[in-house]
């Protein structure tokens, strides 16, 4: 793989990564960047939290630069409707203007699917806590580029309590499962291809269950997704068993096929 220009966008407040980092637990954008370098050592990689109030005069010209965006993770709900939700739907339509190629992942595809003009709201069939089962690729997706080599039905990591309901205009409907129907999606919007995802390729199980661990409370009492701590222990030793079969590549395979999508 030759050299390429990435951004970056991190989806979590600056205040939500200090309190990531503080308890030993990576930032979505660690995590990114670590599992990058394991196709890609050579990637020449920018970060920017678009919570912030940017100094768009500066960023926008060089957007261009750019060969591809990836949008992570976040703790956020979109129709929350904060103003640091707003400054991420608008860099994104920004983002649409001059970046071709687009990996969100999770709420990366919830902020790229409500700037494309979807809607995104919480999820009417549960959550995934650290882990989505039977992920099924449809007709579209098994002939798509971005999930060569991957298993037709598939595990993987997840964490997420909302879901895409209206997809953009001309959006191909790629992967789903019980739990949510839009598990992967792919549209065209400006300049923009955009590969959405509604899991976590490049984030660990362990990650996950460091999270489940450091949640369990709001997990329990505010979620109400598990009714207490040996419920929640029960879920992370069934997270330990899909451990054991999971291997990196296969886990990861979306990240490599983006990366030879622009190469």
């Amino acid at each position: 793989m030759k050299n390429l220009n990435i951004l970056i966008c991190e989806g979590n407040t600056p205040e939500e990564g200090k309190v990531f980092k503080e308890v030993g637990i990576p930032t979505h954008t660690e995590s990114l960047k670590e599992s990058l370098s394991f196709y890609n050592k050579n990637l020449n990689i920018d970060v920017l939290n678009p919570c912030l109030e940017l100094d768009l005069k500066k960023i926008i010209p060089n957007l261009k630069k750019y060969d591809g965006l990836i949008w992570g993770g976040s703790s956020l709900n979109i129709y929350d409707d904060t103003i640091e939700i707003r400054r991420q739907i608008s860099f994104m339509k920004e983002c649409f203007k001059s970046i071709k190629k687009v990996l969100a992942i999770c709420w990366g595809m919830q902020v790229a699917v409500t700037a494309a003009g979807g809607e995104v709201k919480k999820g009417a069939k549960g959550s995934h806590i650290g882990i989505a089962n039977n992920i099924e690729l449809t007709q579209d997706g098994i002939i798509n580029s971005f999930y060569k080599d991957k298993n037709k039905n598939f595990n993987s990591p997840a964490f997420n309590f909302d879901e895409v309901v209206t997809t953009p205009n001309n959006s191909i409907h790629l992967a789903s499962n019980k739990i949510n129907t839009i598990q992967g999606l792919y549209f065209t919007t400006g300049v923009s291809e955009i590969w959405g995802l509604q899991y976590h390729p490049e984030i660990t199980y362990e990650k996950m269950i460091a999270i489940i661990k450091f949640r369990k409370d709001v997990l329990i009492n505010k979620r109400k997704r598990f009714k207490d701590e040996n419920e929640i222990n029960k879920h992370i030793n069934f997270i330990d068993e899909e451990i054991k079969i999971s291997e990196k590549n296969s886990r990861m395979l979306e990240l490599r096929n983006w990366l030879n999508l622009i190469n």
